[in-house]
């Protein structure tokens, strides 16, 4: 029992680290997913006085993805019903030419700027509406979203590193006069902190298995899939490779260090 109480309050700890990553990671995929799709929804409207060279754009712009012509019959329907038929093709000649332009990423406010100021410097072009107003708001909001979630995850991960420093300082006081006594014997630093290393490895080993097993479930859950399928995205809640190295990584890396600490600072008091 004693021994289950030094373990448990350094794996929650571990595992309260783990989850704080691994949710900042899945947000920071669901923003980027949902960029995609923002992407593959929005677009800007190019007036030009004569025919857009798709190809010169397209290989110009990079960010471009595609460019389509307009009907110009939309915008006559809306100016009058009552024009004759001579009068409406007559009227398609001297309409200039509308473009609906298509981009590979949703650009940031700056990205847009620029494209922009790119496609006005053609002299022919006369007109690009961007709906930045309601571009910059949406951009706005998921930049917001995910620095609060990274706020709050380091806030988490910090006052978590606090706690463990302290459950395992705690620890050395226990075990003070025995690392002394070994101290007094020759014995060297590492050999004398040896269980408390021990202690931390193990720990970061138990609180990686937990994530594993709760990222493992979260992932294969139809009900998280369905959340996403719901807003339009498809996200890799968690990689069983990737994101197991990383977690696995921070684990031992963590406690390794801060028990490195602990035992750097013992040596100097003695």
């Amino acid at each position: 029992m004693k021994s289950f109480k030094n373990h448990i309050s350094l794996v929650i700890a571990l595992v309260s680290i783990l989850f704080s990553l691994q949710v900042f990671t899945i947000v920071e995929r669901s923003i980027d997913a949902y960029k995609e799709n923002l992407a593959q929804n929005y677009s800007l409207v190019v007036v030009s006085q004569k025919t857009l060279q798709k190809k010169e754009l397209l290989d110009k712009i990079t960010t471009l993805a595609s460019i389509e012509q307009l009907s110009p019959d939309n915008v006559i329907k809306k100016l009058n019903t009552g024009i004759s038929k001579k009068n409406k093709e007559l009227l398609k000649v001297t309409l200039p030419k509308f473009y609906k332009l298509q981009l590979k990423i949703y650009p940031t406010p700056l990205q847009l700027q620029r494209l922009q100021k790119e496609l006005l410097r053609y002299p022919y072009i006369v007109k690009v509406e961007t709906f930045s107003n309601t571009h910059d708001t949406t951009y706005k909001l998921l930049l917001l979203f995910k620095n609060v979630i990274f706020i709050l995850s380091l806030s988490i991960v910090l006052v978590t590193i606090l706690l463990i420093f302290k459950e395992l300082r705690i620890w050395q006081f226990k075990h003070n006069e025995r690392m002394s006594i070994m101290g007094l014997f020759g014995a060297p630093a590492w050999l004398r902190s040896a269980v408390l290393f021990r202690l931390a490895i193990v720990d970061a080993l138990i609180a990686f298995g937990i994530s594993f097993v709760i990222f493992s479930y979260f992932s294969s859950s139809a009900w998280v899939s369905e959340q996403f399928a719901n807003i339009g995205i498809s996200v890799i809640v968690f990689d069983k490779v990737y994101d197991s190295l990383i977690m696995l990584g921070v684990s031992m890396t963590v406690s390794v260090l801060l028990a490195s600490f602990i035992v750097l600072g013992h040596k100097e008091e003695v």
